[in-house]
C-alpha cells in the first residue's frame, strides 16, 4: 500500500469513528449517571439494538481471523461452532430470557447467589474473570493486532520485527478500545454496535464477492465453480474424526458449550437483560441467530478462496483473511475495512471490559459494603477493568505461539469454566433441592479433571488421552450433572428453592418467536446439507442429484411446521410465561407470610 494510501486510509477511518463517536454521545448523554444506566442501558433497548449488540460481541476479529484460518488449514467443518448455536439461542430466547428477566437480575452470578449461596457467586465470578483476563480479552486483542498489521505492513512500514510489530499493535488497539469501554457504558456499546454490524456486513459480503471474481479471472460464476470442484473436500463440514470438529461432537459436548455461551456468558446475556420487555429481547436474541447463519458464507468461504489462491504458501493460518483483505480490497474500501476490524474488536472488547466492571460492581463490592454510592461503585469498577486491561494487553502477546492457530486455542481453554457453569445453572433450574455445596464441587472437581484430561497426563505421566476436547466438554457435562443430582439426593436442602419473580419489564412473549425459532432450526439443517457431501463437497461436480430433492423437502417441512406453532403452541406458550410470572409469585408471597407467622410466634 503507497503512503498516500495509507493515509487516506487512516483518516477516513478516523472520520468514520469520530463521527460515530458524536452520534453515539449525543444518543446516549445522560444514561450512564446510575449502575442500571451504565451496565443495563436503563433496560431500554429494542431488539434491534440487542441483535447489533449481541452480533457484533460475539462476530469479533477473532472470528474473521480464526474461522478463515481454520477453512484455510481444513475445511469447514468449524462451521458447527456457528449454525449450531442456533439451537442453544432458541433455548435462551425461549426459556432461560424469561426466566432472567422475569427475575429481574443484572448478573448471571446474582442468579446463582438466589439459587445457591454467596460461595457460589464468587466461584462463578472467579472463574469468569479469569477467562477473561486470560482467553477471551487476549484472543480479541491479536486477532485484531494480526490484521491491522497485514493491512499495513506495519514491520517494514515502522523497520521492526513481527514480535515487536504484535505487541505494539495490541496495545495501540487495547489503550483505545479501553477508553471507549471504561467511560461508554451498555448503551453506547449497543447504540454503536448497531452500526458497526452494518459495516461489517457490507464488508464480508464484498470480501467473498471479490475474491470469487479473483479466483475467476474476472468472472464470480468461474471462481465459484473452480471453488466448488477443485477441492470440494474443504467445503465439507461433516467433520470426521482427524478434523479439529468431527461431527459427532455436535451430540455430545458442542450444544452445552453453545449453550454456555449464549444463556450463561455474562458478556452475552447482558446484551439481553437490557431488554425493555420481553418481546424485544426475545426479537433480539432470534435475530441474531439469523446472523449466526451468514457466519461460514462471511467468515468462512474467504479461507476456502484464499486456499486456492495462495495455496499452502502462508507462514500461519490465522494470516489468510488479513492477506486476502488486504490483496483484494481497493484502497478506497480499506478504510471501511479498518474500521469494521477494529469496531468488532472494540466491541467484543468493550462488552469483556463492560461485564467485567458489571460483576466487580455488583457481585463483588455491593455485597461487601451495601451503602456505597452508585457513582463511588462506577468509579471504583473502572479502576478495576482498566487494571485487567492492562494485564491482558501482556498476555494478548503470547498467543502467536499457538501451534494450531487461534481459534482451536481459544476454543481449549474455554473449557475451563464453561461446562461447569452450564452445569450448576441448569441442575440450579430444574433440580429444586440440590444444595450449594454440590455446585461448589463440580466446579473444583472440574477444573481438575479438564486439566488432567487436556493436557495433565501428558505434563504428569508422559502419556495423552486421545480423545477430542469437544468429546470431554460433554463426558464431563455428563458426570458433573450426575455429582449434582447424587449429593442433591444423599443431601437434598431442608426447602426446595423456588423461582421468584419480580419482574421490572413486561413479560408478555413475542407472538413470533415460536415460529421464528422454527425457521432458524430449519435453516440449520439446510446450512448442513448446503456444506456435505450431497451438497458443495460432491465429488462429482458442484452439487449431487439428491441436493435439491433435499433442500426442498426440508424447506416444506420447516414452512408447515412454523404456522403449526403460530395456530397451536403461541397461546399455550403465552400462558405458560403469564403463569410462571404470576402465579409463582403468588405462592412465594404466602410462603413469606407463612414464614413471617411463624416467626411471630
Amino acid at each position: 500500500m503507497g503512503s498516500q494510501n495509507i493515509w487516506f486510509t487512516l483518516l477516513s477511518s478516523a472520520v468514520i469513528i469520530v463521527l460515530l463517536g458524536i452520534w453515539t454521545y449525543k444518543k446516549t448523554k445522560g444514561a450512564n449517571s446510575t449502575t442500571e444506566g451504565y451496565f443495563l442501558a436503563g433496560r431500554g433497548l429494542g431488539g434491534g439494538f440487542i441483535a447489533g449488540a449481541l452480533i457484533l460481541t460475539n462476530l469479533s476479529a477473532e472470528q474473521m481471523v480464526g474461522l478463515n484460518g481454520q477453512a484455510y488449514g481444513t475445511n469447514m467443518s468449524n462451521m458447527a461452532w456457528e449454525v449450531t448455536a442456533v439451537l442453544a439461542i432458541v433455548i435462551m430466547a425461549l426459556i432461560l430470557l424469561p426466566r432472567y428477566l422475569g427475575g429481574a437480575f443484572t448478573t448471571l452470578p446474582q442468579f446463582l447467589r438466589d439459587r445457591y449461596d454467596e460461595g457460589v457467586r464468587r466461584l462463578a465470578v472467579v472463574l469468569f474473570m479469569l477467562g477473561y483476563v486470560f482467553v477471551t480479552i487476549p484472543s480479541t486483542l491479536y486477532s485484531g493486532a494480526l490484521g491491522v498489521m497485514k493491512l499495513f505492513d506495519v514491520e517494514s512500514l515502522f523497520g521492526i520485527s513481527y514480535t515487536q510489530s504484535i505487541w505494539m499493535m495490541v496495545w495501540v488497539i487495547g489503550i483505545i478500545g479501553a477508553f471507549f469501554a471504561i467511560f461508554g457504558g451498555m448503551k453506547a456499546i449497543a447504540v454503536s454496535d448497531t452500526f458497526i454490524g452494518i459495516g461489517l456486513l457490507v464488508i464480508c459480503a464484498l470480501i467473498p464477492i471479490m475474491a470469487l471474481y479473483q479466483l475467476g479471472s474476472g468472472s464470480i460464476a468461474e471462481g465459484f465453480q473452480t471453488m466448488a470442484t477443485n477441492h470440494p473436500e474443504k467445503l465439507n463440514a461433516v467433520g470426521s474424526s482427524t478434523d479439529s470438529v468431527p461431527f459427532a461432537t455436535i451430540f455430545t459436548g458442542m450444544i452445552w458449550a453453545n449453550l454456555f455461551y449464549w444463556g450463561t456468558n455474562q458478556y452475552a446475556i447482558q446484551r439481553t437483560l437490557g431488554a425493555r420487555n420481553l418481546a424485544e429481547g426475545q426479537k433480539g436474541v432470534l435475530y441474531t441467530g439469523f446472523f449466526k447463519l451468514l457466519v461460514p458464507v462471511f467468515m468462512m468461504l474467504p479461507g476456502v478462496m484464499a486456499f486456492h489462491l495462495y495455496g499452502g504458501k502462508l507462514s500461519s493460518i490465522d494470516l489468510a483473511y488479513p492477506t486476502l483483505a488486504a490483496n483484494i480490497l481497493p484502497w478506497y474500501l480499506q478504510g471501511l475495512f479498518l474500521v469494521v476490524l477494529l469496531g468488532a474488536v472494540f466491541s467484543t472488547f468493550n462488552a469483556l471490559i463492560n461485564s467485567a466492571a458489571t460483576m466487580f460492581a455488583l457481585d463483588v463490592v455491593q455485597p461487601w459494603k451495601p451503602h456505597l454510592s452508585d457513582a463511588k461503585l462506577l468509579s471504583l469498577s473502572k479502576w478495576f477493568t482498566a487494571g485487567l486491561a492492562v494485564i491482558s494487553f501482556c498476555v494478548s502477546p503470547l498467543l502467536m505461539y499457538a501451534p494450531d492457530g487461534l481459534w482451536e486455542l481459544i476454543r481449549r481453554f474455554t473449557g475451563f469454566f464453561n461446562i461447569p457453569i452450564i452445569t450448576i445453572v441448569l441442575i440450579g433450574i430444574f433440580a429444586r433441592r440440590v444444595p450449594p455445596a454440590a455446585a461448589k464441587v463440580v466446579i473444583v472437581f472440574h477444573v481438575i479433571t479438564y486439566y488432567m484430561m487436556i493436557w495433565g497426563t501428558n505434563h504428569l505421566f508422559g502419556f495423552s488421552l486421545e480423545i477430542n476436547y469437544i468429546h470431554v466438554y460433554g463426558i464431563l457435562f455428563i458426570t458433573e450433572l450426575i455429582i449434582m443430582l447424587v449429593i442433591g439426593k444423599l443431601y437434598p436442602t431442608k426447602k426446595a428453592w423456588s423461582y421468584t419473580p419480580h419482574p421490572k419489564i413486561d413479560m408478555k412473549p413475542w407472538k413470533y418467536a415460536l415460529a421464528t425459532a422454527v425457521v432458524l432450526i430449519g435453516l440449520m439443517f439446510e446450512f448442513y446439507i448446503v456444506f456435505s457431501p450431497i451438497g458443495l463437497a460432491y465429488e462429482g461436480g458442484i452439487v449431487s442429484p439428491l441436493f435439491w430433492p433435499a433442500l426442498t423437502s426440508l424447506a416444506i417441512l420447516t414452512a408447515v411446521v412454523a404456522v403449526w406453532a403460530i395456530k397451536r403452541w403461541n397461546d399455550k406458550y403465552s400462558r405458560y410465561i403469564e403463569k410462571q410470572n404470576t402465579v409463582q409469585a403468588a405462592e412465594t408471597s404466602i410462603n413469606e407470610q407463612l414464614e413471617a407467622a411463624e416467626i411471630r410466634k
